[in-house]
């Protein structure tokens, strides 16, 4: 399985969410590139990349076959896209969710399904499960599997395409809260999430049809709750 570097999983990854959310920009310049390795939103940690180090992971990158030049007839100026799902030999839905872990860290089923699906539908919670217990299972594992955070019965999961991009181990290994509260049945969590993304999916349609799409973006901002013993994920 190839193994990747943080520098180039922020690139990769910036490189498949963009051609993804932003097809009319896309292959992306290296100003591009920069900019979105850099951005606040959507992204954990945050970084401060130069174009220099971006460079230099996008040249690791075509080494291992993940990212080409895109010819630009009358451009004077470079471009990139990602050759992924060649390259990983996955479909769209598995490339989406390691792009969302690459570029946020751990997540649950339930974070996973809202935050990739700006990229991809991914189809019901069960079906994201699915899918990641696909990619968790195999000689070589993409995911990993690792305990609920404190305070929540959710399971997490976590890319292996660079194993040490998030402190994965401070997030498993955090003191429990003293109390919490009893636990919630899987299916009412279920219908919680299915009923979140049809709420998106609305929020989606009337931002279109008002020519507000920046409005996605600012949802995508507001930073998650810490978890406690009412937060199912």
């Amino acid at each position: 399985m190839v193994q990747l570097t943080p520098d180039e999983c922020r690139v990769l990854g910036v490189l498949v969410e963009k051609a993804h959310t932003t097809a009319s920009q896309y292959p992306m310049s290296l100003n591009a590139l920069v900019t979105g390795c850099n951005q606040k939103s959507n992204r954990h940690p945050v970084v401060a990349f130069d174009e220099d180090r971006v460079v230099r992971a996008l040249e690791s990158l075509r080494d291992k076959r993940l990212v080409t030049f895109a010819d630009s007839l009358g451009s004077r100026v470079m471009k990139y896209k990602h050759n992924s799902r060649e390259a990983l030999e996955v479909g769209t839905r598995e490339l989406v969710i390691l792009t969302e872990l690459m570029l946020r860290g751990p997540q649950t089923a339930g974070e996973i399904r809202t935050r990739a699906s700006r990229m991809h539908s991914l189809g019901s919670i069960e079906e994201v499960r699915n899918t990641l217990e696909h990619l968790a299972g195999g000689d070589e594992p993409m995911v990993r599997i690792f305990p609920p955070a404190p305070g929540s019965r959710a399971v997490r999961y976590v890319q292996q395409l660079c194993p040490d991009l998030h402190p994965i181990d401070a997030v498993a290994s955090a003191p429990r809260a003293e109390t919490q509260a009893a636990p919630i049945p899987p299916a009412r969590i279920d219908r919680l999430e299915d009923r979140m993304a049809r709420l998106r999916e609305v929020v989606e349609h009337l931002a279109k049809s008002l020519g507000e799409t920046d409005i996605l973006a600012r949802l995508d901002e507001v930073p998650p709750r810490e978890p406690s013993g009412e937060d199912p994920e």
